[in-house]
């Protein structure tokens, strides 16, 4: 029977991203792996984060690797604190956002966590979701009596052709 690595994974709206559940589809190429998604978020926000937990749980099992879900605390690091044990994990991977758009990346989460555990931490970047933008109108170009209040504004009148 082969050893079997045990992953904390910390991530709450990147848990199930295309990059992340990628990444642990590679490090699941290297040897059998078994997942803990630990999310840490407020909690006014539990059902929908419970919500993502199970999507990224059901794609990881999918994908055959094993796979279980926890909430945490709200401060990422409390959560880890709470969570970490380490005869149970052997790897820490830390799922955010962009730099730009991360405050975990503001409060340079991997490295706190990295300290706080004296484990390998690994960073997996996400892109936020796109946004879709709303269609905006196109603004009617102006009739005659617009054209006509412009006129008496700039005190000017529109050239002709025949000028």
């Amino acid at each position: 029977m082969a050893f079997k690595t045990h992953l904390l994974v910390v991530a709450n709206q990147t848990v199930g991203s295309p990059e992340l559940l990628s990444a642990l589809e590679e490090r699941a190429g290297q040897g059998p792996i078994h997942v803990t998604l630990l999310a840490p978020g407020l909690y006014a926000e539990r059902e929908e984060a419970r919500g993502r937990l199970d999507q990224a749980v059901a794609a990881l099992r999918q994908r055959g690797i094993e796979a279980e879900g926890a909430l945490g605390d709200a401060d990422p690091v409390v959560a880890v604190q709470e969570t970490w044990n380490p005869s149970r994990f052997d790897e820490i991977v830390v799922s955010t956002f962009s730099t730009g758009a991360s405050r975990w990346m503001q409060i340079d989460l991997p490295h706190r966590i990295a300290k706080l555990t004296d484990c390998t931490v690994r960073h997996v970047e996400s892109r936020p979701p796109v946004q879709p933008v709303p269609p905006t109108p196109r603004p009617e170009p102006p009739g005659l009596l617009e054209s006509a209040v412009g006129l008496l504004r700039t005190g000017t009148r529109p050239r002709t052709e025949s000028e």
